[in-house]
């Protein structure tokens, strides 16, 4: 058995190879395309022996793992963080990083992370790429109103963008440029709400025949977008061990710092999809006021002020309904808050 340490970037990849005892058999490099990545195999082919190969996390490196896997080469995708963890160094090379890789994958030490099939993959694409439109279309809105309050506008109407709100746009004698402007942030807001539709009524359809998606639309706060969004971004709840496990993969718990008697509590982890984080956060917003989590929510915001206490409440809140998610998805049950148990009658 052979070890590979690849180390990518851009326009290149660097591979470190070593044999069983660490000794350096080959390093080379190439570029990190199809033919790049076949012409690597070929050339390393010549050492007859399978090779198993870890590869940092970053964007590019799935496909490399699809790649090389399918030309019979076995390959982790390492998390960068926690390789820097395991192996902080004193100088840094794509070389040196290259063979860190090598020998934590001889070791068996490569923290590798979990890699979603191609039907995942193409869910969260889904989803974050409706979510990429939407923030689009809330710049150019929020553009449109900057401008109206740079040249003294009011807009007494709900709904800027609707019927009442267009007539009273095309009223407004705004001066050039910024008539043509917001002529054409209206005309790509139109465009983005057609694209948008179209992708929201696919999801819908998809999310129809996801096991997960009705499950997760009976928990408070969380509507079908959110319930598609969360399932894509989970994958398989198979893989979370516990509750807490799946709290830690949204990156909603604090940072620790403990060393003897100190015990600190810092930022949050953010170590997850963030797109996961975004709508626990979504759907926290509204379960606040939910019978199950108000209480704890309005106690958490006395308690902590007016300018922490709502932030603080509302990232608790969504820890809740992760745990909540955790075993809703587990035992395939709709949500059911938990209530002082039933009298035994006499």
């Amino acid at each position: 058995m052979l070890y590979a340490g690849l180390d990518l970037s851009r326009k290149r990849l660097d591979v470190c190879l070593l044999d069983e005892d660490g000794a350096t058999v080959a390093m080379t490099a190439a570029p990190p395309d199809a033919d790049g990545l076949r012409g690597l195999v070929a050339r390393l082919s010549c050492h007859n022996q399978p090779i198993c190969a870890a590869i940092e996390s970053m964007n590019g490196a799935r496909f490399v793992h699809d790649a090389l896997e399918r030309c019979g080469w076995e390959v982790e995708i390492a998390d960068a963080q926690r390789v820097k963890g395991l192996a902080p160094l004193a100088c840094k090379t794509d070389r040196i990083d290259a063979r860190v890789l090598a020998e934590l994958a001889r070791r068996d030490l490569v923290p590798a992370i979990w890699l979603p099939d191609p039907e995942v993959r193409a869910e969260r694409e889904r989803a974050r790429f409706r979510l990429h439109l939407v923030r689009h279309r809330t710049a150019l809105k929020n553009r449109i109103h900057a401008t109206l309050i740079a040249h003294g506008l009011s807009a007494p109407v709900s709904d800027l963008f609707g019927v009442r709100g267009r007539a009273l746009l095309a009223s407004f004698a705004l001066p050039e440029p910024w008539a043509a402007s917001t002529a054409a942030a209206l005309m790509l807001i139109e465009q983005l709400d057609e694209q948008i539709g179209e992708l929201e009524a696919e999801l819908r359809d998809l999310g129809a025949d996801h096991p997960y998606v009705p499950l997760l639309m009976s928990a408070p706060g969380i509507g079908w977008v959110l319930a598609y969004t969360i399932a894509a971004e989970i994958g398989d709840i198979a893989r979370f061990a516990a509750a807490k496990k799946l709290v830690g993969y949204t990156g909603l718990c604090p940072r620790v710092y403990q060393s003897g008697a100190s015990d600190r509590r810092g930022p949050l982890a953010k170590n997850g999809p963030k797109y996961l984080r975004w709508a626990l956060i979504e759907a926290a917003t509204h379960a606040a006021s939910h019978p199950c989590y108000a209480a704890h929510h309005q106690a958490t915001r006395k308690r902590l002020g007016r300018q922490r206490g709502k932030k603080i409440a509302r990232v608790e809140t969504a820890r809740k309904l992760a745990e909540a998610i955790f075993y809703m998805l587990t035992r395939d049950q709709p949500f059911a808050p938990a209530g002082p148990a039933l009298p035994l009658v006499a």
